[in-house]
Formats: structure tokens, C-alpha cells, sequence
């Protein structure tokens, strides 16, 4: 949704979401992901279309950070009624810390049991869907279990759980760089033959060393056939990133923006046949980089490395996927075509059979061909 059609249905919401009577439509949309983003010119309707009839992914998401705003509240409607500071258009979160702050404060207030995860799970699978992604990679942060007692194997089952139909969902674990205590330490040696877990991905500030357990962790999930993240490449410099790919045996980049700074490190991620999954609204609201247009996702993806692209803690920044593509086609300029290839990307790197990967992008190649027809 953009343009003219946008801001329309963000008053709509507004009003009713002061007035009290939040119809079903209204709600759904304030609570998934309150669109409130001026900082690239509104699409036109036809691309609009385009970008929602593409079928998509989802593969950076934290689902702490996409806590749907409608179940803060029913916790508390007076406290909550209005929309978030932080969904305004000019924006920007002056640190990271503060950033971190404000994310954990609310997740804490409702992320208090695996009952919790399950209602939010199903509030934003459902606004998934709306938007016509297929699948799907979320995590879920270790902390959790130390800080609120969950068990960890009961977090995994209630995210899966609320998983509906027409939606595939792969569930990851994430942890900080010094998560690695007397009380994680042995949940995360367990992890790895949890039923259901994905893999693992490492989260959280990056100026922290990397310590010896997490090359440790990571090869032994590797070895049971998870999947293995690091966000790296965010706030630290590429040096991260080739720590997270020579160190570490990644493929899979979160964020990596940093790795522009240092061809060596575009052409090793490259080589290595990594993926970038970037979000771009997220890297220009916490000033990652300073304007969408500065992005280097454009560099990459015509340098030929694989990207995609997530909405990563929308409760903060209160973007969408379709925001997201958006944001490419309207700031940097790419085509249907180039869209069309971020989506594919996704599908790519999923854990999919091959029949339903074949599909999926099959399926995107119809959608380029009846626009172009």
C-alpha cells in the first residue's frame, strides 16, 4: 500500500484507533505493520499491484520485534491508543541502544509465556499472508528463556503452532555475542537437536569479540543439518562480515550494509555464495546508512550478490514487506524485473523442496509475464 491509498487508510486507522471502534480491516493494519513511510515518492498504483501480486518471502524477521502494536493494546488501551513516535516518516532512532530499549520495554510487557508467542505468531502470519508472502524465517531471541523461564523447545512449538495454511514458517533461535553463560550455555549446547529449530542466528551489537563457542555452536548446527545466520556488517565494519563467513561458515548475511566499505569483502561474500537478507527501511531509520537513495543494496544486487529483503523488527519501524519493495522501486529504481529477482532470491535460499521452490518462482515469473504481456 502507498501513496494517496495509504495515507487514507493510516487517517482511517488513526481516527478509529482514538475514537476506540477499530473495525477488523483497521485493526489488522494497525497492528501488523502501521505503514506511516513517506521517506521514498508513492509508487504508482500499477507497480503497487505488481509488488503485491508477486509471491514473496520474508527470511530477516524478530518476531520479539514484530510484536503485532493491537495486543499492547488490549493490555492497555489508554496507554496504547495512539500510534508509535517511531512509525512518524522523518524518524530516525538516535542510537542503537535506544533503539534496543524501546524494543525490549513493550516486547517484555507481552512476550510472557509461549501462550503470549502463539497470539502474537498468528496476528502476524496472518498480515503475511495478506500481503501474499509464502514463506517465511523468524527468530526468536535465547534471551527470552533466561530472562522469563520458557523453556525453549515450548517458545519453538507455540511460534509453529500458529503457523496457517499457505504459509511455510522456519523457526531460528538468536543469541548476543556473550550469551554464552552459566545459564544459556547449556540451552544453547541442547539447541541443536531441538525438534523444529531451523537454525541459529546470531543477534545484537557487533562491537562486542567474537567468542570462542559460537565458531563451536555453529559447527556443530551445521553438522545436524541447521541452517547457520550472523548479523554482521550492521553497525561493524565489513571485517565482520568476513569473520561471519571465514570464521563462522555463514551464508546467510543480516544486514552485511558495511560490507560496501571493502571490495575484497563484496567479492568474498560473492565467491563464497552468500546471501545479504538486507532491510532497508530498518538500515535508514536507525541511520545505518543516512537516506534510502545512500543504500548499497543497488551495488550489490547489480554486482551480482544474492539479496533479499525483510521488514526486521516492524513494531520499531512500522514497515512491510511491501514497503520494503517499495522503498527499491520508488528510491532506487528498480524495475519489475529487478523486483522480481529480489523475490526469487528469497525462494532460493529457502528450506523448501525443490517442487514447491520450482513453484513459488515459477509463479513470480507469471506475475512478470502478465505485466509485461
Amino acid at each position: 500500500m502507498s501513496g494517496s491509498g495509504q495515507r487514507s487508510v493510516v487517517a482511517a486507522c488513526v481516527e478509529c484507533t482514538l475514537s476506540g471502534d477499530i473495525p477488523g480491516n483497521h485493526r489488522a493494519f494497525l497492528s501488523n505493520s502501521p505503514s506511516f513511510l513517506t521517506m521514498y515518492p508513492p509508487i504508482t498504483p500499477q507497480t503497487a499491484d505488481f509488488i503485491h501480486r508477486l509471491p514473496k518471502t520474508e527470511t530477516h524477521l524478530h518476531i520479539e520485534g514484530a510484536l503485532p502494536y493491537q495486543l499492547l493494546q488490549q493490555l492497555d488501551p489508554e496507554r496504547f491508543s495512539q500510534p508509535q513516535a517511531c512509525w512518524a516518516q522523518d524518524f530516525k532512532w538516535q542510537c542503537f541502544e535506544d533503539f534496543e530499549h524501546h524494543l525490549i520495554e513493550h516486547a517484555m510487557q507481552w512476550f510472557t509465556t509461549p501462550e503470549r508467542y502463539y497470539e502474537a505468531a498468528k496476528v502476524i502470519f496472518a498480515g503475511q499472508l495478506a500481503q501474499n508472502i509464502r514463506y517465511v524465517e523468524t527468530s526468536f531471541h535465547a534471551g527470552m528463556i533466561q530472562f522469563l523461564g520458557i523453556p525453549g523447545p515450548e517458545i519453538l512449538a507455540a511460534i509453529h503452532s500458529a503457523v496457517p495454511a499457505g504459509l511455510e514458517v522456519r523457526v531460528f533461535m538468536g543469541m548476543a555475542r556473550d550469551s554464552y553463560n552459566e545459564v544459556l550455555g547449556p540451552v544453547l549446547d541442547d539447541c541443536v537437536e531441538w525438534d523444529g529449530l531451523a537454525g541459529l542466528d546470531l543477534h545484537g551489537v557487533e562491537y562486542l569479540p567474537l567468542e570462542a563457542w559460537t565458531p563451536r555452536l555453529w559447527a556443530k548446527a551445521r553438522a545436524a543439518g541447521l541452517t547457520t545466520k550472523a548479523h554482521a556488517g550492521e553497525f561493524g565494519p565489513a571485517a565482520n562480515v568476513r569473520e561471519a563467513i571465514e570464521l563462522l561458515g555463514v551464508q546467510r548475511i543480516q544486514h552485511g550494509v558495511r560490507a560496501i566499505e571493502d571490495a575484497a569483502v563484496v567479492d568474498l561474500a560473492i565467491a563464497s555464495g552468500a546471501t545479504f537478507d538486507l532491510c532497508p527501511i530498518s538500515n535508514v531509520k536507525l541511520n545505518v546508512v543516512q537516506e534510502l537513495e545512500a543504500h548499497p543494496i543497488r551495488q550489490f544486487f547489480d554486482r551480482g550478490l544474492r539479496c533479499t529483503i525483510s521488514t526486521d523488527d516492524p513494531f520499531s519501524f512500522g514497515n512491510t514487506v511491501e514497503d520494503e519493495y517499495a522503498a527499491l522501486s520508488s528510491g532506487l529504481q528498480f524495475s519489475h524485473q529487478e523486483l522480481a529477482q529480489i523475490a526469487k532470491n528469497g525462494f532460493e535460499v529457502a528450506q523448501l523442496d525443490a517442487a514447491t521452490r520450482t513453484k513459488c518462482i515459477a509463479e513470480v515469473d507469471a506475475v512478470v509475464a502478465d505485466f509485461e504481456g
